[in-house]
This record gives structure tokens, C-alpha cells and sequence, in this order.
């Protein structure tokens, strides 16, 4: 809840995302290769302060709002577009304003605008863009966001502003969701669904923050108790980060429409009377997109045709970030049409400062003036990218066609005006994923370790064969010569032997016949061929002798073979060396990679440590059951930096969070009620607790157990349950009414009255529970509530009687529901007339609203008329703030025949 006048937009706080870090990474920046728009000079048919001012191209001044980037990057020149968008009438001025003219006249074919100063004088003003009342949104988007976002998505800093006087459709423009009509999609959703279509799921990223600058504090919209956020700009290139806001990794366009919600339910509004729901703060989106680049090399490697498998291997993956930031400026306005008082007043001096602050930086940049007061403003210190930096800014002026609000539009118009001679300078942020390269590197280490290692493994089992293989065949040599040596000198030998046994018998025979010549002719020839067998001996004897000395060389070339196969090895295991000594050099190469990266990441390091210190301790790697686990697990989700909902959810299962509904320990009950409280507040998980019976076990709860926070926290759960049409009807089928009654009947704490109130109040929404609703006590279960007189649980109240009521006026419409009012029967009204005109603008718009919806039933006017609800009808009609309900009792007013008489018996002139 907002202190002082400003207001959440929403009633129904969300629980805050938790947010995420990346990694950053070293960054080059490079120029974007497009041409920039010339800048088109503005004319007026009179002399305007503009003329003379200077058109050329600026570069950023050290004063400027992007002055600290460094003087030596390259940039392309890139002029702030300016488009300007025209309201239609609202139904105010259509009265207030009828005899008038507006008091401009749009140009769109001439891109020209006409602010008419009386019936016969105008000036005339040329923009980027002019846009008539009748531009769609879509059309918008296309002209003024587009180009920026596809900017983003190739790397480059984007910025699109919405600057103008409150009411003229700055935040229609930004942040409309569209739920009811999609045509209605604002510039934040529409670039949202191009980028998440652009970027790829598993190597992209998409991180958003959500912001707002609230009487020079900057909060958090994602984590409200964040409110005091503070700006770091770096020294060497002047880029500005949040250290303290909380990022949210966006994958789906559903996600980021609950993150817009949550972030417009905690912004701070206020009712003036120029707007009901007057932005009180400026907010600002930021769209952190990381992509990786595919299919080429970096800008500024060279790349040969002599490159290395390795070295391409060492190659870092490019990476592209850029950076969308969409400023939802507050409107500008003055105190004496606004009605501006107390706390609002203060709000509105605030914005009027930091607007004022944003102009005259954009005047000096404008008349390039040598200094730039950068500091006077939180807003210009986190604008000082977008006007004179490194950004593509886009800016839409929105103006209103009222001619008593001509000076404001005026000055809105000049705002633009000299915004558009604000040149700045794109860089692209080219970067290079050193950590991804590391992985790799590790991983192709790890490759080529067990690869070489089953090469040496298969070479110490060749050699080892080769070496066995060789001995054996040496041994089988020596063997065989040695064999064949033998048998030869044995054969010699014997022949030998036997040779000379036979000379001997022959000589003794030639010695016994000494006479016989004929005899010694015949020994002698005997003995020539002794000599001859001799001789044949001999050339036997040296042919063998040549086939040891063969078997020797051949032996001698097996020794010179193993010594072939040794200086083999020892290449091999030279080579092995060299492997050892190139797998140190590479990781002594990551080392020095990834000593480099911590040093260029100093932020992202801190802020790991930081988390790192401060983070929950080890889990025991065994508990004793499920449920000591579970309470672990939910006790640590109470801590601020402990494990989210959603992990529990995922890590213990929805069955067995239920499960703990019955446990013994009461601690072990409160945590899991809680738990899933925060479950069913997403409108994902409804159905799922349903379905496991989640609801029977809240309402078993509810009525078994004594404990006012169970009962407090278990009817939170069935009021975010009862927003679904289906479970209103199982609540009501289980007796959720009574119990709910009981319960509300014991309890004394205000935040379980409220709790227990906006349960009852969801389930009086639906038509067909009316009669049931009323019957088990409903109605007068609400009208016991009020007797606890806090201003929250009487606000709860006053809505589900504003939503009973609501359903009785439809169903009578329709000719479903006859006879008075359940509301007054229960004896409601008495209640609904004394607080239609609370100070307290939540219950005064319910209870205003419900007596609307009472009276549009004629067969309810004469019970309104006895109970004063006529004076409240017509007080409502002239004083309510809010068009719809004062238009809805006026049209009822005038139409029932019973309060028309009772105006005229009154004597109230209507």
C-alpha cells in the first residue's frame, strides 16, 4: 500500500519473482552498418526559437548524458526520432469544450502539426511521425518501437519514452496488456512477442527488470521491499547499472504479462481531477537480450586460409547483447487544474522537478552545450544513454486536443522539438563467451587425453609383440645353425673316418703285393681319387661354412631390425612428450583465459561471492523421513534467501505438500498451508491443487484446527481458489460458506477477517450461488465482519456486496430473479447508505457501486427511499469521481418512476 496519495494500481499483491544473474563477458563495440535518418528541420509560419538552432550531426560532449564512453570507440550518428500522438475527446471535454475547436490540426501525409493560438494564428511544427487520434496501436508500435527493438535485437542499446500531460494516453501507449481487446496491446508487450520470437530458448537469454522512480527513490515493482535502489556508472565507459534490481529470465509472453501485472499492481497512482488514475512515479522496463551469433567469424578477426582445426577450435562464440529500456514518464501537470493537495501535492512538485531536469539536459545537448547537468535528477542519470549516448532513442509525445490545456500542449510540442536535434552515437556490443570456450576447451582436452592414451596403450602392445616376435625368430636361427653345424661336422667326420679305414685296408693289401706294378698304378690312382674325394670334401666344407656365414648376416640384419624397432619407440615416446608438454601449454592457455575473464567480470564475481557467503548451508546427503526433509525444505522457504516456492514445488511434489496438511506437528502444518497459499496464487497451479484435493484438505483445515494463522493463511488459499468460476462451485458444494462463517465468527485478528471477507466476497460473484450463498449465511456472515471497523476488512466487505449486488442487477436483467433485493432482506442497506461516503475511497467505490446495482431493480426503490439511499443516489450523480458510476446513477435516476417522485415529495431539484 502507498503512503500519502499515491495508491497501488491493484489491490492484490503478488509474491516477488526471484531474480537471476548472468555471466558477463569481455565486450567489443562495433558500429551499426545502417544508415541514420537525417534529421528533418521544424518550420513555423512565424519565427520560432528553433530556427536558428544548430542541425548538424552532434557528438557526444564529456558533459553529455552518454559522455563517459570512450573517445576511440567507432559509432554511427543516429538523431532521436520524435512522433507525436493525438488523444481523441474524452467525454469531459466533449461537454466542457463543445463550442471550441481543438486546438490542433494534424498533418499525417506532411508529417506536420498545427497548434492553433487563436481563430486567424498558428504555428506549425514537422515531426519523424505525426499520429491522429485514430492510429492503432498496432500502427504505433510499427513507426515509433519497431525499429528500436530490431536494433536491440541485433546488438545495439534502445530507448522508447513516452513524455506528455497527464491523461493524454502516455501509459495507454506503454503498458496496455490488452486482455480484453489484443488490438489494445501496448509498445511493452507487442516488442516483447518480436524478441521472444527472434531469440532461441536454449542459447539465448532474456532477462527483464521493472522499475519505478517515486519522489527521487528508485524501487523495485518486482520486490516492493527493494525501495531504495542505488545507480553505479562506470567510470571508463559510462554505462549505468542497478546492482540492487531484481532480473527475471523471461521464456514465454504468459510470464512476462504476470510480471507487468505484479509490476502495475505495486506503482504508485493517485485520482486528480485531470485523470482518475494519474501515474505518481516514472516507470522504467529494462530488457536485458543476450544472442548468440551464428555462421560468422568476429568483426574484427582475421580469418586466413593457413588457419589451424585448433586454432579455429579456440575461437570464442560472438555474442550480442542489447538493451531495451521503455520509460513510462509521469505526466506532467499543474497544481491548479490537477487539484493537487497534501501528499499529492508533494508527488506532483517531484515529477514536475525530474521532468524539468530531463528538459533542460535535453536543451543543453540540443544547443550543444559544453556541459550537461547530468546529476541534477536520478531520471537523467538513468537516461544518460538514451539522449546524447550510445542508444537508439525513440520518443512519442502525447498531446490532448483541449483548447484550455493549449499552453501545456505547447510546451509538450517544444519538449519534442528539441529532442529531435539530440544526435547520439549507436555502438554495437559485440562480446566474446569466454566460459563457453573454456567448456570446450575442456572438453576437447579431455578428448584428446583418453585418445592418446589408447594410442600408447596400442603402441606398448605392438612393440611388446614386435619384440616377442623377433626374440623367437633369433632363437630359432641360432638353433637351426646350430643344428645344421653339427650334423655337418658329424657327416665329415664319419666320412673321414671311414675314408681312411679304406686306405688302410688298401694299403695293408698294396703292402702284400709289393711286386705288382700294375698294382701300385692302381694305388695310386686310388689315391688321386682319395684326393679328389678329399677336394669334395673340401668345397663341402666351405659351402657350409658360407651357409653359417649367411645364417650370420641374416641374424645380423634381425639385430639391426630390433634396432630399428628401439629407435621407433623412442620416436614414439618422444611424441608422447610432446603431447604432455602441448596439454600443458593449452591449459596453462585456459588458465590465463580464464584469469582474464575474472578480472573483466569483477561485478558479476562480487555479486556471486556475495551470494555465495550468504547462501544456505549443505543438505545432509540422508535425513531420517520425508517428513523431517519436507519441514527442512519448507523452513528454509521462509528464509528471504533460502529456496524458492517453486523449487520446493518441483524438488518434494504437490502430493506430498498436501500430505503435510495432516501432519502432527503444528509448525510442520503452518509451513505447508503456507506453501500452498503461495501455490494457489498462481492461476497455473489452481487446477493441479484442486485436482489432488488441495481444497478439501484447506477446508478439513479450516473447520478441524484452532490456530488463527492456519485459519488465516488456509482462507487466503481458498480466496485465491474462489477466482476460478469452477471452484466457486466446489467450495460451495463442500460447505465452504459455513465455514467460512465459523470461522470468520472466532476470529479477532483483522488480517483473517479480510482474509476470510475476500474469500466470501469472490464467491458472492457468481450468479447461480446467489440463493445457496444467502442461505447458509453468507450475507450475514459479511455483515458480522464489519462490527471489526478496520478499514481493509471493510473493504473487502463493501466488494463482495458490491459483487452480490452486481449479480442481482444482471440476473433481474435477464428475468431470473424476482422480488426484492437478498441484500436488503438480509438487512444490508442501512449499512451500504452510512458508508457510501467513507473516506476511504476503496469502500466509499464498492458501496457507491453496489447502491447503483440496488436501484436499477424498480421493486428495490421504495426500501432505497425509506432508508436515504436517494440522497446518496443523487450526491453520487454530481460528486463520484469516476464517470461510469456517476453516468450509471444518473441513467437510473432518471429512469425509475419511484425515485423521480420521491425527488419531486423531497423537493431536490435534479
Amino acid at each position: 500500500m502507498a503512503s500519502g496519495g499515491g495508491n497501488n494500481r491493484n489491490g492484490t499483491h503478488r509474491n516477488s519473482l526471484k531474480g537471476t544473474t548472468t555471466t558477463s563477458t569481455v565486450s567489443t563495440d562495433k558500429p551499426l552498418s545502417v544508415n541514420s535518418n537525417p534529421s528533418k528541420p521544424a518550420f513555423k509560419n512565424k519565427s520560432s526559437p528553433l530556427t536558428g538552432a544548430s542541425s548538424g550531426l552532434r557528438k557526444s560532449s564529456p558533459g553529455s548524458l552518454g559522455g563517459g564512453a570512450a573517445k576511440d570507440d567507432a559509432g554511427v550518428p543516429g538523431r532521436v526520432r520524435v512522433a507525436v500522438r493525438l488523444r481523441p475527446r474524452n467525454a469531459e471535454e466533449s461537454v466542457a469544450d463543445a463550442d471550441f475547436a481543438d486546438c490542433v490540426e494534424l498533418q499525417p501525409e506532411l508529417k506536420r502539426l498545427k497548434l492553433r493560438k487563436n481563430n486567424w494564428d498558428t504555428d506549425t511544427y514537422e515531426f519523424d511521425e505525426v499520429l491522429t487520434e485514430f492510429a492503432s496501436q498496432k500502427r504505433v508500435y510499427e513507426v515509433v518501437a519497431k525499429p528500436v527493438v530490431e536494433g536491440v535485437l541485433d546488438g545495439y542499446n534502445g530507448t522508447i519514452m513516452a513524455y506528455g500531460q497527464t491523461g493524454t494516453g502516455k501509459t495507454y501507449t506503454l503498458g496496455r496488456l490488452g486482455e480484453e481487446d489484443t488490438a489494445n496491446r501496448g509498445i511493452m508487450v507487442r516488442a516483447m512477442e518480436d524478441i521472444l520470437a527472434e531469440v532461441s530458448p536454449e542459447i539465448d537469454s532474456v532477462l527483464v527488470s521493472y522499475l519505478q522512480l517515486y519522489m527521487e527513490s528508485l524501487q523495485d515493482l518486482l520486490d516492493p521491499t527493494n525501495d531504495n535502489i542505488s545507480i553505479v556508472e562506470e567510470p571508463k565507459s559510462g554505462d549505468v547499472s542497478l546492482p540492487g534490481a531484481t532480473l527475471v529470465e523471461i521464456r514465454d509472453q504468459q510470464s512476462f504479462l504476470e510480471l507487468l501485472r505484479l509490476g502495475e499492481a505495486h506503482r504508485h497512482a493517485a485520482n486528480t481531477k485531470l485523470n482518475t488514475e494519474s501515474s505518481r512515479s516514472h516507470a522504467l522496463l529494462m530488457v536485458h537480450v543476450k544472442r548468440t551469433v551464428k555462421g560468422r567469424e568476429p568483426a574484427h578477426s582475421s580469418d586466413n586460409g593457413n588457419s589451424t582445426s585448433m586454432a579455429r577450435s579456440l575461437r570464442p562464440p560472438l555474442v550480442r547483447k542489447g538493451k531495451l529500456v521503455v520509460v513510462d514518464l509521469a505526466g506532467s501537470e499543474r497544481i491548479d487544474k490537477s487539484g493537487s493537495d497534501g501528499h499529492t501535492r508533494e508527488e506532483a512538485k517531484s515529477i514536475n522537478l525530474s521532468l524539468s531536469a530531463l528538459g533542460k539536459c535535453i536543451n543543453a545537448l540540443a544547443e550543444n552545450s559544453a556541459h550537461v547537468p547530468v546529476r541534477d535528477s536520478k531520471l537523467t542519470r538513468l537516461l544518460r544513454d538514451s539522449f546524447g549516448g550510445t542508444a537508439r532513442t525513440s520518443l512519442v509525445i502525447t498531446v490532448g486536443p483541449s483548447p484550455r490545456h493549449r499552453g501545456e500542449t505547447a510546451s509538450t510540442i517544444m519538449f519534442g522539438q528539441r529532442a529531435m536535434k539530440v544526435e547520439n552515437m549507436l555502438k554495437l556490443k559485440e562480446e566474446f563467451d569466454y566460459k563457453s570456450l573454456a567448456r570446450r576447451l575442456d572438453i576437447q582436452l579431455d578428448k584428446l587425453i583418453m585418445e592418446h592414451e589408447r594410442k600408447q596403450k596400442a603402441f606398448e602392445v605392438e612393440i611388446e609383440r614386435i619384440t616377442a616376435e623377433a626374440q623367437n625368430r633369433i632363437s630359432e636361427a641360432e638353433r637351426n645353425y646350430a643344428d645344421a653345424v653339427e650334423k655337418e661336422r658329424l657327416k665329415y667326420q664319419k666320412d673321414y673316418m671311414e675314408s681312411i679305414k679304406k686306405l688302410e685296408e688298401k694299403w695293408m693289401m698294396n703292402l702284400q703285393n709289393q711286386g705288382n706294378e700294375r698294382k701300385m698304378v692302381h694305388i695310386a690312382e686310388e689315391v688321386a681319387e682319395v684326393k679328389k674325394l678329399l677336394s669334395k670334401e673340401t668345397s663341402l666344407r666351405k659351402a657350409a661354412e658360407e651357409e653359417v656365414d649367411n645364417l650370420k648376416s641374416q641374424l645380423a640384419q634381425l639385430k639391426m631390425s630390433e634396432a630399428s624397432a628401439n629407435s621407433e619407440i623412442l620416436k614414439l615416446r618422444k611424441m608422447v612428450e610432446d603431447e604432455v608438454c602441448q596439454k600443458e601449454k593449452l591449459e596453462g592457455e585456459i588458465s590465463m583465459l580464464q584469469s582474464q575473464l575474472l578480472h573483466l567480470s569483477f561485478e558479476a564475481d562480487e555479486t556471486r561471492k556475495r551470494l555465495d557467503r550468504g547462501g544456505p548451508g549443505k543438505v545432509p546427503g540422508r535425513l531420517d523421513s520425508p517428513v523431517s526433509q519436507v519441514r527442512s525444505q519448507l523452513k528454509d522457504s521462509g528464509n528471504g534467501e533460502k529456496a524458492s516456492v517453486a523449487k520446493l514445488f518441483e524438488q518434494v511434489g504437490l502430493q506430498k505438500i498436501l500430505s503435510l496438511l495432516e501432519a502432527e506437528d503444528a509448525d510442520v502444518r503452518i509451513h505447508a498451508v503456507k506453501v500452498v497459499a503461495n501455490l494457489a496464487a498462481e492461476e497455473t497451479n489452481q487446477q493441479k491443487i484442486v485436482e489432488a484435493g488441495g481444497l478439501k484438505s484447506l477446508l478439513m483445515l479450516l473447520g478441524s484446527s484452532e490456530d488463527e494463522t492456519i485459519h488465516r493463511v488456509a482462507a487466503g488459499a481458498i480466496a485465491n481458489l474462489a477466482m476460478n468460476e469452477k471452484n466457486r462451485e466446489l467450495i460451495m458444494s463442500q460447505g465452504g460458506i459455513s465455514l467460512l462463517s465459523t470461522t470468520a465468527s472466532h476470529a479477532k485478528d483483522p488480517q483473517t477477517l479480510r482474509m476470510v471477507a475476500g474469500a466470501i466476497g469472490n464467491l458472492c460473484g457468481n450468479d447461480k450461488l446467489q440463493t445457496k450463498l444467502r442461505g447458509e449465511g453468507g450475507i450475514k456472515a459479511l455483515l458480522e465482519i464489519v462490527k471489526c471497523g478496520h478499514p481493509d476488512v471493510l473493504a473487502q466487505v463493501a466488494r463482495g456486496i458490491a459483487n452480490f449486488a452486481k449479480c442481482e442487477s444482471r440476473a433481474a436483467t435477464q428475468g431470473s430473479k424476482t422480488g426484492r433485493s437478498l441484500l436488503i432482506e438480509d438487512g444490508a442497506l442501512p449499512w451500504i447508505v452510512q458508508n457510501a461516503n467513507s473516506d476511504a475511497s476503496p469502500i466509499r467505490r464498492h458501496n457507491e457501486l453496489a447502491l447503483c446495482h440496488l436501484a436499477q431493480h424498480e421493486v428495490n426503490a421504495k426500501d432505497m427511499i425509506s432508508e436515504g439511499a436517494l440522497w446518496e443516489l443523487v450526491r453520487i450523480s454530481q460528486d463520484c469521481p469516476r464517470e461510469d458510476i456517476r453516468t450509471l446513477a444518473h441513467r437510473t435516476l432518471a429512469s425509475s418512476p419511484d425515485f423521480i417522485a420521491g425527488l419531486k415529495r423531497l423537493r431536490i431539484n435534479y
